[in-house]
């Protein structure tokens, strides 16, 4: 059987003085095209008007929100008239929604956006409800020519400002593309084997070496040590930009491809030696030669 027990919280909850201000959780108890209702367990109903629930502008209420849902809102009149409290889920997001970015700053965490619309200088995309601008150099890993090109795309991105005070976010394409691109690197890496010959073209040249374009899209380091058999003060002594070498890997080793041209070099030098031998030498395979010097 029921008491008054039961009952305690909710009439507890009735009889409280709801102020502007306040923070209120409440359970949806309709839904239309300009606002939503709420069960505030008082003695007045919540009212949510369409424009006081998010920010972004491809919201869709009747898509976003189902009754049992519970949505937390701030009191923005505690009585408009006609018995209701008026309240902002707005105003309530961007309090939790600067937090929230606050924290993926701190954390560096890659979430998904959807491009808005494409504004002077970068791209307007909403998160946690809130506007962020990405920088046209921040969009993506490579320089972007046509910003149009990415309307209505969504993008991975990181936060890289979030300040609450001048309500100014800015967002970061670049960093998760770049961080994509050296796990796809890597990976392509880790199926190199060391020993493996291929051609490659000399993409620049350092005081220390080259970096070499291989053939199967990956870029390696050719030291000025690996370059000749003999010493050399600059690779430009021995190689030029654009020219096709051919190298072996010698070691992959923290994900980053070594190669030599001179391992290439000692392996045809050892070989031209024994063949020298074989030349020069007094080898015999003929059965004469077995057989020689034998006394039967």
């Amino acid at each position: 059987m029921e008491t008054m027990a039961d009952y305690a919280a909710e009439l507890e909850a009735s009889f409280k003085r709801v102020r502007e201000g306040d923070v209120l959780t409440g359970t949806v108890i309709g839904v239309d095209e300009d606002k939503v209702t709420l069960d505030l367990k008082y003695y007045a109903e919540g009212i949510i008007d369409k424009e006081n629930l998010s920010n972004d502008p491809e919201f869709n209420l009747l898509r976003e929100i189902q009754p049992g849902d519970e949505i937390t809102a701030t009191v923005i009149n505690a009585n408009d008239g006609e018995g209701n409290v008026v309240l902002s889920k707005k105003l309530a997001n961007d309090q939790l929604a600067w937090e929230t970015l606050s924290s993926m700053l701190r954390e560096r965490t890659v979430v998904s956006v959807k491009i808005a619309e494409i504004v002077k200088g970068g791209a307007v995309a909403y998160l946690e409800g809130i506007r962020g601008f990405i920088p046209a150099s921040k969009l993506a890993g490579e320089y972007v020519e046509d910003l149009e090109e990415y309307n209505g795309r969504t993008i991975e991105v990181t936060v890289i400002t979030a300040d609450e005070e001048n309500k100014k976010l800015v967002l970061s394409g670049k960093e998760p593309a770049l961080m994509k691109q050296k796990e796809e690197t890597n990976k392509k890496i880790a199926k190199c084997e060391v020993g493996s010959i291929m051609e490659g073209t000399v993409d620049t040249l350092k005081d220390y070496g080259a970096f070499i374009n291989l053939e199967n899209g990956l870029s390696g380091l050719l030291h000025i040590s690996q370059i000749s058999t003999q010493r050399i003060k600059h690779p430009g002594v021995v190689l030029k930009e654009g020219q096709t070498v051919k190298v072996k890997i010698i070691s992959i080793a923290d994900n980053k491809i070594s190669l030599s041209m001179k391992a290439l070099q000692e392996e045809v030098e050892a070989e031209e030696e024994v063949f020298d031998y074989k030349e020069e030498g007094s080898a015999f395979t003929g059965l004469s030669g077995l057989l020689k010097g034998l006394k039967f």
